[in-house]
């Protein structure tokens, strides 16, 4: 998994009901994009993310980019 500061983590739920989490990227601590992630969730708090199989990253389009 690859991402870049700026860009979101999406975590589905797990269970019927559960809510999906998003947290936005604020540093990547990795090589190359890697994991972990210095995230700031969709509540408020910020962590260190290292993200599982149930996480997908959405791309933070530049700006001035069409779509």
């Amino acid at each position: 998994m690859k991402a870049n500061k700026g860009d979101w983590v999406i975590v589905r739920g797990h269970q019927v009901g559960e809510p999906t989490r998003k947290a936005l990227i604020l540093d990547v601590h990795g090589h190359d994009g890697e994991p972990p992630y210095v995230v700031r969730w969709d509540d408020g708090h910020e962590s260190t993310y290292y993200p599982a199989s149930d996480a997908v990253i959405e791309q933070h389009a530049p700006s001035g980019a069409h779509g």
